[in-house]
């Protein structure tokens, strides 16, 4: 599973991928593989109290890819508490972000994988 941006006709990129580009309305058309690419933490923090089945305590970064001179942010798991703001980190595939079996829904109702943010060595 890729991590994918989109990417409207006027060059603009969103992550989550919205069906318009929030920027100009446009559809989006261009699927954009970030998984290969490396990102710049924003900001980040650290949440002790997650919701059921997240890990704790769970560390948060808005992270900033760019991307043929357009930017793009996206927030998401980090690997670890060892960031600082500016640093690289790159996308690690994980099979759960958290314990399908600690909440309220089924576990076979949604999807469980994703991507945390790994910092570059």
């Amino acid at each position: 599973m890729p991590l994918e941006a989109h990417r409207c006709p006027n060059g603009h990129l969103t992550i989550p991928v919205h069906p318009r580009c929030p920027e100009c309305a446009e559809s989006q058309e261009e699927t954009v593989d970030m998984t290969d690419e490396t990102a710049e933490v924003v900001t980040w923090t650290t949440s002790t109290a997650t919701p059921p089945g997240v890990r704790q305590p769970n560390h948060l970064a808005i992270v900033e890819f760019e991307v043929d001179g357009e930017s793009v942010r996206t927030i998401g798991q980090l690997t670890t508490d060892g960031v600082e703001i500016g640093d690289e980190v790159r996308p690690v595939y994980a099979e759960e972000l958290r314990d399908p079996n600690a909440g309220i829904r089924e576990a076979a109702s949604q999807e469980w994988d994703g991507y945390r943010f790994e910092p570059m060595e």
